[in-house]
């Protein structure tokens, strides 16, 4: 009889990449929309395409201060043109008699007859005529009706996330109201006796709790909802209460560490008698460790669930890599993935993990990388004076010199 004790295999690492597929295909999206006036639509996603219902400009108009006419009316420098009519911007001028040249002004229509417009630093005021002192070319300064959009084009698709010139796209065309998703509600714990709040005397073995200032930044800055339910004591009860309350009202549950095999981390247990866990070792440095799963409302449906490691570059990472993504696609945002640019190494990674590797970086005046000293998961100074990362592939040494993909932080955290 083989008395041995039983070994398990660990679970094979997960890429990033794997894991998102995952994450997205347990996810619908948010089904619930809301109007909002275009003002206050910053940072939400659109629900439906934004269509033009007008040409945009809606007619030929002048991009330079100076004078309109028609090309062929003249031939030679130093022509001189009765001036007919003055178009300030708002003003729709009269047709444009043969042989004339009308006063012009920025962002004003230009009149019927006329083709070109001179800039007023080519032209020389006589009088009430207008010495032209080049020879225009017909369609010269002349931006033209429907140029920029076309009545009934798609001007922002559904899936948008709405930036400040996505805002101005949506008036150009005047939208006034917008038809996007709800905001995604997320609520926020963190568990350990040894947390402390910044402002209490720090007691011997304990710490303060900065993942929770870091991740509900991190909620907020994507526009969700927070609620910051604390900490909760170290007991499997609370966990679960916790757990139990978070769920009523909100789509996401995020928390940070406490998902390892310990005797006073109760969150594993807590969530597997909730609801279900998964527990994802992922290819990547720093975030190794990724709990995902649903915790059970009073009603039958569920919230999400998603553990981050506890180490604070750990969590801040892996937060903008799985969770970010993750509360966009929820909103049924198109474009989710950080776009990775070619940037320049200024120093050397001899030494690369078998993960894919997240390095905190800053760009230099020189237009290349500099790399932060100290690439420790508990080193959260990295990433205040890092403005972004190198995505460096598993076992991919750097020397100085070498071509290296960099993500921005500003991307990232907006």
């Amino acid at each position: 009889m083989n008395t041995s004790p039983r070994t398990t295999s660990a679970p094979p690492l997960l890429t990033l990449d794997e894991a998102l597929t995952r994450l997205f295909g347990a996810l619908g999206p948010l089904r619930a929309t809301e109007e909002l006036s275009t003002f206050d639509a910053l940072g939400r996603v659109l629900a439906v395409d934004v269509s033009s219902t007008l040409d945009v400009p809606p007619a030929d108009n002048t991009s330079m201060d100076g004078y309109a006419m028609r090309a062929a009316d003249v031939p030679v420098p130093g022509t001189v043109l009765p001036v007919s009519q003055r178009i300030p911007a708002g003003v729709v001028g009269a047709a444009l008699a043969p042989g004339t040249a009308a006063r012009i002004f920025t962002g004003a229509q230009v009149p019927a007859g006329a083709d070109a417009v001179v800039m007023q630093e080519q032209c020389t005021a006589e009088g009430n005529s207008v010495r032209v002192d080049t020879v225009p070319t017909a369609g010269q300064w002349i931006r033209r009706r429907g140029e920029d959009v076309r009545t009934r084009s798609v001007v922002l698709p559904a899936g948008t996330r709405l930036g400040p010139q996505g805002l101005g796209m949506a008036a150009s065309v005047g939208v006034g109201v917008l038809q996007v998703a709800r905001r995604p509600r997320v609520a926020l714990f963190s568990t350990g006796d040894e947390l402390a709040m910044p402002g209490e005397v720090l007691k011997p073995g304990a710490i303060y709790n900065s993942n929770r200032y870091t991740l509900r930044g991190l909620v907020e800055s994507l526009g969700c909802a927070c609620d910051d339910l604390g900490i909760v004591p170290d007991r499997l009860d609370a966990t679960r209460a916790a757990l139990r309350r978070a769920a009523e009202g909100n789509d996401l549950i995020v928390t940070c560490g406490g998902v390892s095999v310990g005797e006073e981390d109760h969150l594993k247990p807590a969530v597997q008698a909730e609801g279900r866990l998964d527990l994802w070792s992922i290819a990547i440095k720093p975030g190794k460790p990724l709990a995902f799963g649903e915790v059970r409302r009073c009603d039958g449906s569920s919230a999400w669930f998603i553990g981050l490691p506890g180490n604070p570059v750990s969590s801040f990472i892996t937060f903008l890599l799985a969770v970010r993504p993750f509360l966009l696609r929820l909103q049924g945002a198109t474009a989710v993935a950080p776009r990775p640019i070619v940037q320049r190494a200024d120093f050397d990674w001899p030494r690369p993990d078998r993960r894919r590797e997240f390095l905190r970086v800053r760009r230099n005046a020189q237009g290349g990388l500099d790399l932060y000293p100290n690439q420790s998961s508990g080193v959260l100074t990295s990433v205040v004076w890092a403005d972004g990362l190198v995505d460096n592939p598993a076992g991919q040494a750097i020397k100085a010199g070498d071509p290296v993909g960099y993500l921005a932080l500003a991307e990232l955290l907006a």
